[in-house]
């Protein structure tokens, strides 16, 4: 799922709670969502994770941002294992 999608699909409680789990502000990630920033490497790892967490509590509602969607090159990401 990409991240403008889950914070659609998200509730309130659960967008607050993505950004306060990755030390950030809901503002911040509807600029991921739009492109008007892309995420550091390490920022994405832990959206990633978060989301994971959240989605997990949702009844299949929500599923996991992937981190290569929220950087701008995700290739940075092929043959790493950062955060697993």
């Amino acid at each position: 799922m990409n991240l403008p999608t889950f914070l659609k699909l998200a509730t309130k409680k659960e967008r607050a709670a993505l950004a306060q789990t990755c030390k950030t502000s809901v503002p911040y990630l509807y600029q991921l969502a739009g492109r008007h920033r892309y995420a550091s490497p390490e920022r994405a790892v832990e959206i990633e994770q978060a989301s994971r967490q959240i989605a997990a509590g949702s009844q299949n509602r929500l599923e996991l941002v992937p981190r290569e969607s929220l950087v701008r090159h995700p290739e940075i990401f092929s043959g790493l294992l950062i955060g697993h």
